[in-house]
């Protein structure tokens, strides 16, 4: 078993050989993403008196905190490879893999977890992020980002004309993202959703005006816009 002493300086590059939770914070609870055994990351801190270690995921630019012993036993020094910049026609090419994942997420018995990704139980975003993912097209990993990184179009209840399936919606507050979905088509949409909103874990809604379903009012009500993925994330940082 490998030690702290064994860890790189801050700079270098780790490759995961199991999967690890990553953490909001230094210490204490709080998943904010769960990386899959087989990723990248890069070390931003020098072990210290914190049992974590500040990093940034490779793929997606996103950065979290990792135990050091884990890493240390879990992982193995090496550079991070290239990122292939996939454009709207490679894409589009994959959008059938993409739905098709998340629609077997679906059938398969979950619950929401926030900081989800590995499945079978998602937080929102992390089951968009890893259905492209899967795809072999990596989008940033929280609601928020993939908002921005997505180029707008125009969505509204009742108003889905201009939508294609694998397009993104986004829900929130007019100030914030804070939830993400996955269009099927004809303003149905998949998503993971907790139990404060009547579900928890994944299923279909839509932005029919007419569906009193509590869910789809509940969401419908908060929705912000859709988005289109035009090209994959290239691992560099997004702003905050």
């Amino acid at each position: 078993m490998a030690t702290l002493g064994t860890l790189p300086a801050p700079g270098h590059g780790w490759t995961l050989t199991k999967s690890l939770p990553g953490y909001s914070r230094p210490q204490g609870p709080g998943l904010a993403t769960e990386i899959q055994a087989g990723r990248h990351l890069k070390v931003l801190t020098a072990p210290g008196t914190e049992p974590r270690l500040r990093v940034r995921l490779h793929e997606d630019g996103y950065p979290c905190w990792v135990e050091a012993l884990a890493l240390a036993g879990h992982g193995h020094l090496a550079p991070p490879p290239p990122l292939p910049r996939l454009d709207r026609d490679r894409i589009t090419a994959r959008l059938a893999a993409v739905l098709a994942f998340a629609e077997a997420a679906r059938h398969r018995p979950n619950t929401y977890l926030w900081g989800g990704t590995l499945g079978p139980d998602f937080d929102c975003s992390g089951l968009v992020q890893t259905a492209f993912a899967q795809a072999g097209i990596w989008l940033p990993r929280d609601a928020y980002l993939q908002e921005r990184f997505c180029r707008p179009v125009a969505a509204a209840s009742g108003i889905t004309s201009l939508l294609l399936p694998g397009d993104l919606l986004f829900f929130g507050t007019p100030q914030r993202c804070t939830h993400v979905a996955l269009h099927l088509g004809d303003g149905r949409y998949l998503h993971s959703s907790g139990c404060q909103h009547g579900r928890d874990g994944i299923g279909i809604d839509d932005l029919n005006p007419r569906n009193q379903d509590p869910v789809a009012c509940h969401y419908r009500a908060e929705l912000r816009g859709a988005g289109r993925v035009m090209h994959s994330h290239d691992g560099s940082p997004l702003p905050p």
